[in-house]
């Protein structure tokens, strides 16, 4: 009977070792499938970022654009009411 218990006992520890093995495996694929999620989210994130500073660049050219005709529309206004008062003051 030692024998047949000695194999049982054999038995019942490879059976635990697999077990605790098929758990490891689920781990580790539970892992690298969250490994790929973070990953394609990162690619996401790097993706928006490139988007969002090439408006903001176009955004920072148009607002320097519209500065520029500003100054220019405010010096044409300028010369204008020169001009008018030079009219009105003959």
């Amino acid at each position: 009977m030692a024998a047949g218990k000695t194999v049982e006992m054999a038995v019942m520890g490879l059976k635990a070792a697999l077990g605790n093995l098929e758990n490891a495996i689920d781990v580790r694929f539970e892992r690298e499938r969250d490994q790929s999620e973070v990953d394609g989210e990162v690619r996401r994130v790097h993706a928006d970022r490139s988007r969002l500073a090439q408006e903001l660049d176009q955004s920072e050219f148009r607002a320097n654009r519209l500065e520029e005709v500003n100054r220019e529309v405010s010096r044409r206004l300028v010369t204008a009411m020169e001009t008018i008062r030079a009219v009105l003051d003959r």
